[in-house]
């Protein structure tokens, strides 16, 4: 992948998408992205620093939903000048993408907007790369109809992430299947830890989570074949704004990181 300042490409290892669910202020947001960086550093992991810049997806309208679209993003682009590292935001509609290109690396289209056309064409034109989630509601196969879109539109720069499917009205499965067929596309291939293990649509209106699952889960992942890990972390995740109940505490990162690169040794 040719996205720009990603170090430890030629690894062999897996990439990864890491951080916060949303930006909740700027020292937190770089001591994050410092733990992680030295981290992947040492294991020769290629990183790129995730963090929402704004929540549109709630649950409840009084869910938080960020600290400023502008003052986020300048934390965002502070992350990657100053650890020199890409980073990835979401974005949901055509201003949006607009706006968040002129601060990250790139554009991820969360799963329940991965089928709007117009938003998908405006997040090619920036000429960004493009991680588009597969919707909770989709088939593998059908992902190839997005990247076609953004193909279309002339940006050939995506990645398609799996991160769950719909199991009932308040759980979701991954079925790892998805992640060679959705290969097929030649896109790069993440697969999304910690928000496949959301339980949705609880009645108290807060996304419960199986946090328990995420090395199963990841494990699982990196034996498939995954091109890339995508991973919420908070250094205290019950005191997160925004989904704490899947999140990875950020001191259990290392042992994971160190687990998987083994398991991805054996598996080239």
């Amino acid at each position: 992948m040719n996205i720009p300042r990603l170090k430890n490409s030629d690894s062999g290892n897996f990439f990864l998408l890491a951080g916060p669910c949303v930006i909740e202020g700027e020292e937190m947001a770089l001591y994050i992205a410092d733990h992680i960086v030295s981290l992947c550093d040492r294991l020769q992991i290629p990183y790129i620093f995730k963090g929402s810049y704004r929540k549109a997806n709630r649950s409840r309208i009084d869910s938080f939903t960020g600290i400023g679209d502008e003052k986020a993003l300048k934390i965002l682009q502070k992350v990657g000048r100053e650890f020199d590292i890409p980073v990835v935001t979401d974005i949901h509609t055509e201003q949006e993408a607009i706006l968040a290109a002129e601060y990250v690396d790139v554009l991820q289209i969360p799963a329940f907007l991965c089928r709007q056309t117009e938003l998908l064409a405006a997040a090619a034109r920036t000429q960004k790369w493009i991680n588009i989630k597969k919707g909770q509601f989709l088939s593998p196969d059908a992902m190839q109809f997005a990247v076609q879109k953004v193909f279309d539109s002339g940006n050939d720069k995506v990645m398609l992430t799996e991160r769950g499917s719909t199991f009932g009205y308040q759980d979701l499965v991954v079925d790892f299947r998805s992640i060679p067929v959705m290969q097929q596309t030649g896109c790069p291939v993440i697969l999304d830890i910690t928000h496949s293990l959301q339980q949705p649509n609880q009645l108290s209106g807060v996304t419960g989570g199986k946090p328990e699952m995420i090395e199963t889960l990841a494990k699982a992942g990196v034996a498939v074949g995954v091109d890339g890990l995508f991973i919420e972390t908070h250094p205290e995740p019950s005191m997160a704004k925004s989904d704490g109940a899947n999140m990875l505490q950020l001191n259990k990162l290392d042992e994971l990181l160190e687990k998987l690169v083994a398991i991805r040794r054996q598996v080239i």
